[in-house]
C-alpha cells in the first residue's frame, strides 16, 4: 500500500468517527474512534462486540484507562479496549505501545478489587467496573485490545499474566485495518500451518474447486476455534447454541461416553479454503499440511461444543471429526459458499433467514440508497443521499475507486459520514421502533441474528422507496434521540437508555410519531426535542438503573422483563 493510501484512510477514520458526535475531542469522539474500529472487527468474527465505555483515573502511582470492554465466549472471556488515536497513520513506539497495555491491565486489576465501590454511579465507567467485578469469577482469559490510527514498530506483545490469568494482546494498528478494510472480504487472511501433517483423499472438482476428504483430530479442532474464535465461523449460517439443543448434549454424551465412536456418530465438518497444501510422503500417501483462509461452513456447533468441552477439562484425544473441505478460487467464494451453507447436510434446520446478509432484501436497500436523494435541508437546495453499507468497508472502498480528488470531493458532499449506516444499525432501529429494546442491548450481532429471524424472513415482497426512507426516519429518531440523552451527561448506559426511551416514546405516542414528516424535515419535530430529556432522566433512567436485588444492570436491560417493567410506568398517554 502506498503512504497516500495509508494517510487517506487514517483521515477516512477520523472523519468517520468524528461524524458519530458531536465533537473531535472528549470521551464522545473516544467511543466513536472506538466504534469504528469496532464493527470492522466484530464483521470479521475477531470480536463478538464491544461496549465503548471511557474511563481514565489515578490510582495511586500508576494511571488506569481504557477505552471499552466486552464478556465474550459466555462470560469466560474478557475483553478490553485500549486505543491511541489523533496519529493519522504517524509512527508510534514500542514504549508508546507498552504504556497504553499497562493503563488497561492496571484497570483490570482494580476491578477485580472492586474499583466501582469507589466510584460515583452515574460515572460513565461505572457500569463497565461493575459488570467486570461481578464477572470475574467466571473469567479464565483476558484480551487487551489496541486501537490506533498510527502505524506501529511492534508487530506483536508476548502475553503477560494478570491476577493469575493469561492475558493477551491484540495490536490493531491502521496498516493492519487497512489491509482488513482494503481486502474486498469480511475477514482476514488466517494461515493455519498442520505440525501433524493430516492423511487426505484428493477428489478433483472442476475449473471453480477441488475438494479433500480427510478427518480432523477432535483435540486440533478444539484447539483452532480456541486461537480463531468466530473467524472460523464467519461463513457459517448458523451460530453457536451453547449445548442446549438435543444436537449439542448428543455431541457432549458422546465425548463424554463413548469418544471412540464420535467419527461413527458425527455428520463431521464442511469447510472452505483458498488453499490447501498437500505433500506425498515416502509410502506414497497424500497429507495436508497448510490450510489458507479456512472457514467452517458447516459444522459450527460440532467445532464450538468440542472446544466448550475441552475448556472444560474433557478428554478429546480419542475424538476424530470427519471434513470435506473444499478447495475454492477466492473470486468465487461469494457465488459458492452460501449455497455449500444451504446443501450441506446439517445436524439442525438451516432457516432461510440465517442467509439474508447477502439476500435481495440488503442489495435492494444498497440499490435505494444509491438512488434516493434526501430533501434538502430548510434554507438550503443542497441534497445528499443516505449510505446503505451492506458490506462492512464499502464506503471506503467506494471513495478509494475514485482517482481524481474532484470525484472524491463530489461523492464525500453527495454521500456524508454522518449519512452512512449498515445492516447492523437498521436491525437496531427496527427492533426499538416495534418494542423489543431488550433485544437492542444484546450486541450488534445478537440483535441482527434476532431482526434477520423474526422480521426479514417474513417481509413480503422488495424493500420499495417508501420503505427506504421510513428506515431512514427510525434512523433519525434514533440517533438525534442519542444525542440528546448524550448531552444530558447522565454517566453511563446511553444505548440502552436510548434504546428504552424512543421504544417508550413509539409505545406511549406511536400515532403521533410521524416518520414521513421526519423524513420530509431531515430531523425531529420539537416535541420530540422536549419529551426526551424528562423521559430519559425521570422515567428510564431510574428503572435501568434499579436493576433487581442490586443485579447487573447492562444484564438487566437484555431482559423482557425490563422492559415490561419500563413499559407499564404510568406516565404519558398510551395510544
Amino acid at each position: 500500500m502506498s503512504e497516500n493510501e495509508l494517510t487517506e484512510f487514517a483521515e477516512y477514520l477520523y472523519e468517520d468517527a468524528r461524524a458519530r458526535t458531536d465533537s473531535p475531542v472528549g470521551t464522545g469522539f473516544n467511543g466513536a474512534f472506538v466504534d469504528v474500529f469496532r464493527e470492522y472487527l466484530v464483521e470479521d468474527g475477531v470480536l463478538e462486540d464491544v461496549e465503548s465505555s471511557y474511563c481514565r483515573k489515578q490510582v495511586g502511582r500508576s494511571t488506569a484507562e481504557v477505552y471499552g470492554y466486552a464478556l465474550s465466549d459466555g462470560g469466560s472471556v474478557l475483553d478490553i479496549v485500549t486505543a491511541e488515536h489523533g496519529w493519522k497513520a504517524q509512527t508510534i513506539h514500542k514504549a508508546d505501545v507498552q504504556r497504553a497495555l499497562r493503563r488497561a491491565q492496571v484497570f483490570v486489576e482494580k476491578c477485580r478489587m472492586g474499583l466501582h465501590l469507589e466510584m460515583d454511579e452515574t460515572d460513565q465507567a461505572y457500569a463497565m467496573a461493575q459488570s467486570i467485578h461481578e464477572a470475574w469469577p467466571d473469567i479464565n482469559r483476558v484480551r487487551i485490545f489496541l486501537f490506533t490510527d498510527a502505524r506501529l514498530t511492534v508487530e506483536s506483545m508476548p502475553p503477560g499474566e494478570i491476577e493469575g490469568l493469561r492475558c493477551t494482546y491484540e495490536l490493531w494498528d491502521i496498516v493492519r485495518l487497512h489491509r482488513l478494510a482494503s481486502s474486498g472480504r469480511r475477514e482476514e487472511e488466517t494461515v493455519i500451518e498442520l505440525d501433524q501433517p493430516l492423511p487426505c483423499l484428493s477428489a478433483p472438482g472442476n475449473a471453480d474447486f477441488d475438494c479433500l476428504l480427510t478427518v480432523l483430530p477432535g483435540q486440533l479442532l478444539a484447539e483452532l476455534y480456541k486461537e480463531h474464535g468466530g473467524r472460523l465461523l464467519q461463513r457459517n449460517v448458523r451460530a453457536y447454541l451453547q449445548a442446549r439443543g438435543k444436537v449439542n448434549k448428543g455431541i457432549s454424551e458422546t465425548v463424554r461416553l463413548e469418544p471412540g465412536r464420535f467419527l461413527a456418530y458425527n455428520n463431521g465438518v464442511s469447510a472452505t479454503v483458498t488453499t490447501a497444501d498437500t505433500t506425498v510422503t515416502p509410502d506414497g500417501a497424500v497429507v495436508l499440511t497448510r490450510l489458507v483462509d479456512l472457514q467452517i461452513v458447516n459444522g459450527g456447533q460440532t467445532t464450538a461444543s468440542l472446544y466448550h468441552m475441552m475448556q472444560k477439562g474433557a478428554d478429546l484425544s480419542q475424538v476424530k471429526v470427519p471434513a470435506k473441505i473444499t478447495v475454492i478460487r477466492q473470486e468465487m467464494l461469494d457465488k459458492l459458499v452460501p449455497n455449500i451453507s444451504r446443501f450441506a447436510n446439517s445436524q439442525n434446520a438451516i432457516k432461510e433467514a440465517d442467509l439474508q446478509a447477502n439476500s435481495p432484501y440488503h442489495r435492494r436497500l444498497q440499490e435505494l440508497s444509491r438512488s434516493i436523494w434526501a430533501p434538502a435541508l430548510e434554507g438550503s437546495t443542497r441534497q445528499t443521499r443516505w449510505y446503505y453499507e451492506r458490506v462492512r468497508g464499502q464506503y471506503q472502498v467506494d471513495l478509494s475507486d475514485l482517482e481524481k480528488q474532484a470525484e472524491k470531493t463530489k461523492f464525500t458532499r453527495e454521500h456524508p459520514l454522518a449519512m452512512k449506516f449498515g445492516k447492523t444499525d437498521v436491525a437496531k432501529y427496527e427492533l426499538t421502533y416495534l418494542g423489543r429494546p431488550h433485544d437492542v442491548c444484546l450486541g450488534a450481532e445478537k440483535c441482527f441474528h434476532a431482526w434477520t429471524t423474526d422480521i426479514v424472513n417474513f417481509f413480503d415482497g422488495s424493500p420499495d422507496g417508501d420503505y427506504f426512507k421510513q428506515v431512514v426516519a427510525k434512523r433519525i429518531l434514533f440517533e438525534h434521540t442519542r444525542k440528546i440523552i448524550q448531552k444530558m451527561r447522565l454517566g453511563g448506559y446511553l444505548g440502552p437508555t436510548t434504546a428504552y426511551v424512543v421504544a417508550l416514546l413509539v409505545d406511549r405516542y406511536g400515532t403521533q410519531v410521524d416518520l414521513d414528516t421526519i423524513w420530509r424535515t431531515q430531523a425531529l419535530p420539537r416535541w420530540i426535542d422536549d419529551l426526551v430529556p424528562g423521559l430519559a432522566i425521570n422515567v428510564v433512567r431510574p428503572l435501568l438503573v434499579a436493576a433487581p436485588g442490586s443485579g447487573n444492570v447492562t444484564e438487566w436491560c437484555k431482559k423482557p422483563k425490563c422492559w415490561e417493567t419500563v413499559r407499564a410506568v404510568d406516565w404519558g398517554p398510551h395510544t
